[in-house]
C-alpha cells in the first residue's frame, strides 16, 4: 500500500473504529447516521438561499470534480489539465440528453452524460500509453482548448443558442421539482455522497491497487504483470466520468445557465489547486481542499469588509487571493505534498497518542 494512501486522514483515523467490537461499529453507525441527518435534513431546513446557492452547492460540485481529478492524478499518477474539458463534456452531453430525450429521467441523463465524458477521457488518455509527465500534461491541455472550442463553434451542442450557452432544463425526479435551492442542494449532495462512496470502494479494490502501482512506478508494475495500459485508460475513464457529472451539476444545479467559457483553463487549474492543497491521493483531501478554496475567498472578503471598512477594492482582494493561493501551493508542494489531509491526520494521531491520555 502506498505511503500517500496510508497517510490519508481517513486511514489514519480508522483505528478509532477498527477494533471490530460491536461498540465501535455501533458508534461509527451512529455518527454516520447523525451526519446524514444533519446534511440531508438539518441543512435544507435551516440554510438560507445564500448559503445553499453561493457556498454549499459550489463547494459540493468542486468536491466532486476534485475527486475525479484525484482519482486520475493522485491515485493513478496521470497528469491532466483537461478537467474543465471533461466538465464541459458532461454538461453539454447531459443537456442534449434531457433536451432530445425528454422522457429520460434526470439521474439517468446525469449518468449517461458522465459516461460520454468518460469515453472522451479515454480518448484524451490514449497518449498516456506512450508519454507521461509534462508531455502528457501538454496533450490534456490541448484537449482542454480543443473541446471548449468545439462546443463554442458548433451550435448543435447548445441547440443553436445565439450566445452558445445552455440553460438548465427543469430539474425533477419522479415528479418532484428540484428547482428550489434546497432541491438543487439535495441533488448535488446525493450525487457527491453516492460517487464518493463508490470511489472509496474503488481505490481499495484491485483497480485502485493497479492505479497506485502505475503511479509509483509503471515500469516495475508492467514487469510484475500489472495491466498498465488498461489501468491508465480506466483511470482516465473514471476521472472523466466523475468530472462530467460535476460539470453537469455546475451548469444546472449551480449556475443555471452556462457556456463553454465556464469550463476554461482557469477551472482546470482551480480543481488542480484543490487536490494539491487538500492532498493528492486522498478522497478526504478533496473535500478539505474544496472547502478551503471555496470558503477562503469569502472569509477574506468578510474580514476585509469588517476590519478595513471596504478600504480595499474588489480587484485588489482578488489579486491578494491569487497571491495567497500561489504561495500556499508552493509551500504544500515543498513542505507537505500530502496537503491538508496529512496535517489533519497528524492532528488525529497526536490527539490519540498515549501521551495525551
Amino acid at each position: 500500500m502506498s505511503s500517500i494512501e496510508t497517510g490519508s486522514p481517513a486511514v489514519a483515523a480508522a483505528p478509532a473504529f477498527a477494533s471490530g467490537s460491536p461498540n465501535a461499529r455501533g458508534l461509527a453507525l451512529a455518527l454516520g447516521g447523525l451526519a446524514a441527518l444533519v446534511l440531508f435534513v438539518g441543512v435544507p431546513l435551516v440554510g438560507d438561499d445564500y448559503w445553499l446557492n453561493a457556498i454549499l452547492i459550489p463547494f459540493l460540485v468542486m468536491t466532486l470534480a476534485s475527486i475525479g481529478l484525484n482519482l486520475l492524478m493522485g491515485y493513478a499518477g496521470q497528469a491532466s489539465l483537461g478537467t474543465g474539458a471533461f466538465m464541459a463534456t458532461g454538461a453539454y452531453a447531459t443537456y442534449n440528453l434531457l433536451l432530445r430525450l425528454p422522457d429520460l429521467p434526470l439521474p439517468v441523463s446525469l449518468v449517461l452524460g458522465g459516461l460520454l465524458s468518460g469515453l472522451v477521457g479515454v480518448v484524451v488518455g490514449l497518449p498516456s500509453l506512450r508519454i507521461k509527465g509534462f508531455y502528457l500534461l501538454a496533450t490534456t491541455l490541448a484537449a482542454q482548448f480543443l473541446l471548449t472550442w468545439i462546443f463554442n463553434q458548433y451550435g448543435w451542442f447548445s441547440n443553436y443558442s445565439s450566445s452558445s450557452s445552455i440553460s438548465a432544463p427543469r430539474l425533477e425526479i419522479a415528479g418532484h421539482d428540484l428547482s428550489s435551492p434546497a432541491g438543487r442542494y439535495l441533488l448535488t449532495l446525493t450525487s457527491v455522497v453516492v460517487i464518493a462512496t463508490i470511489a472509496a470502494k474503488l481505490v481499495r479494490s484491485e483497480t485502485g491497487r493497479t492505479w497506485m502501482a502505475i503511479r509509483d512506478m509503471d515500469t516495475a508494475a508492467a514487469v510484475i504483470g500489472v495491466p498498465v495500459a488498461r489501468g491508465k485508460l480506466s483511470a482516465f475513464f473514471v476521472g472523466g466520468f466523475v468530472c462530467g457529472i460535476a460539470g453537469a451539476l455546475w451548469a444546472f444545479a449551480y449556475l443555471g445557465t452556462v457556456d463553454a467559457g465556464s469550463f476554461n483553463l482557469d477551472r482546470s487549474f482551480q480543481v488542480m489547486f484543490i487536490i494539491i492543497i487538500g492532498g493528492l491521493g486522498s478522497l478526504v483531501g478533496s473535500v478539505i481542499g474544496a472547502a478551503f478554496i471555496v470558503l477562503l475567498p469569502i472569509l477574506i472578503d468578510r474580514v476585509a469588509g469588517g476590519l478595513l471598512g471596504g478600504a480595499i477594492d474588489a480587484g485588489q482582494l482578488e489579486n491578494f487571493q491569487k497571491v495567497l493561493f500561489g504561495a500556499l501551493i508552493i509551500w504544500f508542494l515543498i513542505k507537505e505534498p500530502r496537503g491538508l489531509a496529512e496535517l489533519l491526520a497528524r492532528a488525529v494521531r497526536w490527539l490519540r497518542s498515549p501521551a495525551r491520555s
